[in-house]
């Protein structure tokens, strides 16, 4: 036995190291374009700062641009000029300090309040007054400098923070690229969650329904990568000239993003559901769990849709009629987990509605009319 269990764990082992591996590698796939990017804008800032303006030691300026241009990925606009103001600021606040008094702990702790003092008066974020205090710490642990040498210090910062704004403007990531990465495979593990509570509805199964409910949970992280991709291929296409062809594209991820949250959150509660009902033993039409599938059906071609491909009509049809099939099992049963778990049928394909860019009443007027309720 123990040698058996030795064995799986071996197995398992093996398994997470190749997923963690497959990870890996999708993520510098995803991310490759900004690796170049930081690292020329890096390359760039040297050349600029030792060749142009004759600065012997510059490592500022590259400091300043991988600052600005790692941290930028989903924090674009104001935000990354607060990263490139902070640098210079808690440089040029630090070199002031260790000027006049050398360095030592008392110097780190003056330095850091005047920097954060000054970043709150220039009316900065949380961005700008942490990489005020980060930059003096920095400085204020460096041997101290003479004059000319500190004003090179923040002229670098200068220099490193406009070479990587200009980078992000002038050669940014493909906004749609980006949102893609994140919201194809999402819906695809999302298609499969509902076909899973399906399977578990069908098969009267609670240990299956609790175990497709954490999947379902583990969801969230997915859904915040999703908000902060869209919310950067927006700011890429106002901020970026070269990006402003994707525009119909990321408002199509837009107007979808918040949906899919609520998709999201209306698959969890599908998901409790089944295991309430697989618990208490009480009988789900099979008309609903053919519903739940289509419903899956729908979010793949919503997928498709938004990846630019034919899947609009197809996601629409299928959604009202996954909500007028569910509506039609009560009259098979009134049991309350039935009738909740169609309540949550009805909510999840209003939602898909909405994520199709379908305005609210009108996704609303759709359903009642597949239902045949009157309208209002």
């Amino acid at each position: 036995m123990a040698i058996g269990s030795g064995i799986r764990e071996r197995v398992r082992f093996r398994e997470d190291l190749g997923r963690a591996a497959r990870n890996g590698l999708a993520e510098i796939s995803l991310r490759r374009w900004r690796i170049l990017q930081v690292a020329l804008s890096a390359g760039v800032a040297w050349l600029v700062a030792t060749e142009v303006f004759g600065h012997d030691q510059a490592f500022f300026a590259p400091i300043s641009a991988v600052i600005v241009l790692g941290l930028t990925v989903r924090q674009r606009g104001r935000r990354a000029f607060e990263l490139a103001l902070g640098v210079a600021i808690g440089i040029g606040i630090a070199d002031l300090i260790v000027l006049g008094t050398g360095t030592g702990p008392w110097q780190v702790a003056l330095v850091v309040g005047l920097a954060v003092t000054v970043a709150l008066f220039l009316g900065g974020g949380r961005i700008l007054v942490n990489q005020a205090a980060v930059s003096a710490v920095l400085v204020a642990a460096l041997p101290v400098p003479d004059l000319a040498e500190s004003l090179n210090r923040f002229l670098d910062a200068a220099i490193g923070g406009g070479i990587a704004l200009a980078a992000n403007a002038l050669f940014p990531a493909d906004p749609v690229l980006i949102g893609r990465k994140r919201i194809g495979p999402l819906l695809s593990d999302l298609a499969g969650i509902l076909d899973r509570v399906a399977a578990s509805l069908a098969s009267s199964s609670e240990a299956e329904a609790e175990e497709v409910l954490e999947e379902a949970r583990a969801l969230d992280p997915a859904v915040r990568e999703m908000k902060l991709a869209v919310e950067a291929g927006r700011e890429t296409v106002r901020m970026a000239p070269t990006r402003r062809s994707a525009s119909g594209t990321v408002g199509r991820f837009e107007t979808a993003s918040e949906p899919i949250d609520l998709i999201v959150r209306d698959t969890r509660v599908l998901a409790r559901g089944a295991v309430r009902a697989n618990s208490l033993g009480e009988h789900v039409p099979d008309s609903v769990v053919e519903s739940i599938r289509l419903l899956a059906e729908s979010v793949r071609q919503l997928d498709l849709y938004l990846a630019g491909r034919e899947g609009r009509r197809g996601s629409r049809d299928t959604a009202i009629e996954a909500a007028a099939l569910a509506t039609a099992s009560l009259e098979e049963t009134s049991n309350l987990a039935a009738s909740a778990i169609v309540a949550q049928v009805r909510a999840s394909a209003l939602d898909i509605l909405t994520g199709l860019g379908i305005d609210h009443d009108e996704a609303r007027r759709r359903l009642r009319a597949a239902r045949g309720e009157p309208a209002d």
